[in-house]
């Protein structure tokens, strides 16, 4: 299943809110939940993780109006950890959510080019200018530019390229001409030559569809009998192949690619819990189910297994409740 098809698809939905909605009754249960000495976390997750995304933003205007309190800044001062990371990012709207993400990862000292990667190869033209637009209303501050600041060489080149969404061409109409002239136009910027004309590369992968790169994907093994990832493997390293690697995967099957990012967060010691909580909230309510059971087909065990296994307390209850069953 490839990237610009997953974001349509409601099987694909793990997060589907309750179906008799009333957010007056659930802000009054958040109240009581955090209201005097000690938290009531169960009930917390009872309502946040089994309430939509618009849900919640209606939950919280309930709040606020019944009790003259934020609800997120609530949350933020009765929780703490990963658990409250958790909850607090449930609260945001979802372009907001993943503008926030982005200036997190280039707020400070050093800059999380793997989440600036993750989120901008993997979503469509009409997502990304989504979440320019709250980035600029939440951070005053243009996230193209902000990227610009915070990268710089042909890792700054592919992010701007991937940020005007260029590959979004829905029609799934290919040029099989154009198709072969890419593939040679890219063994002749890589292995045909000592050293590698990068710019070829990320043009094309920014700049074609996915129906597109998929068969210049297979005319390039014709070409060098060499599958694309093994030639950007060679041709290039650090964050350059990481995004270009990104591409090609989220090209490939995007479904995979995310249950590759949440095995690898789970995988080992410790667990990445930023993007742990990142990838099960953003894919909640579009493809959540069928990144399951691409994870399951992949590693041979279920997502809620590994959670289970990897995490605890009220932050393991909330991610499996997101989750949801392996059926």
């Amino acid at each position: 299943m490839a990237w610009w098809k997953a974001w349509i698809e409601q099987e694909g939905v793990t997060v589907k809110g309750s179906p008799h909605f009333n957010p007056d009754p659930d802000a009054e249960t958040l109240y009581k939940a955090m209201k005097g000495i000690g938290t009531n976390e169960q009930a917390i997750i009872d309502v946040l993780t089994k309430r939509s995304n618009a849900q919640r933003q209606q939950i919280a205007k309930s709040f606020k109006a019944q009790f003259g309190k934020d609800l997120t800044e609530t949350l933020k001062s009765e929780l703490s950890g990963k658990f409250e990371r958790l909850i607090v990012a449930l609260m945001y709207p979802p372009y907001r959510y993943e503008a926030k993400e982005l200036h997190d990862a280039m707020k400070g000292l050093g800059t999380k080019e793997g989440v600036i990667i993750e989120i901008l190869a993997s979503r469509t033209k009409n997502q990304l200018q989504e979440i320019m637009k709250a980035y600029e209303e939440d951070y005053g501050a243009s996230l193209e530019e902000d990227i610009q600041a915070d990268t710089s060489g042909y890792l700054e080149r592919i992010l701007v390229c991937l940020l005007q969404g260029s590959r979004d061409d829905v029609s799934g109409f290919v040029d099989p001409g154009l198709a072969v002239q890419d593939a040679q136009d890219l063994y002749a910027a890589g292995e045909k030559i000592h050293g590698t004309d990068e710019m070829k590369f990320i043009t094309i992968l920014c700049t074609r569809s996915a129906t597109h790169l998929m068969r210049v994907f297979e005319e390039y093994e014709k070409i060098t009998s060499k599958s694309i990832e093994d030639s950007i493997k060679s041709e290039t390293h650090g964050s350059l192949e990481e995004a270009m690697l990104t591409v090609v995967k989220c090209t490939r099957n995007l479904h995979s690619y995310f249950a590759e990012r949440l095995y690898y967060a789970l995988k080992g010691a410790g667990t990445r819990d930023g993007t742990l909580i990142r990838n099960i909230v953003s894919r909640s309510e579009i493809d959540l189910n069928l990144i399951k059971c691409q994870f399951t087909k992949m590693y041979g065990k279920t997502l809620s297994s590994m959670i289970t296994g990897d995490t605890s307390g009220d932050y393991k209850n909330a991610l499996l409740n997101l989750v949801g069953s392996d059926s």
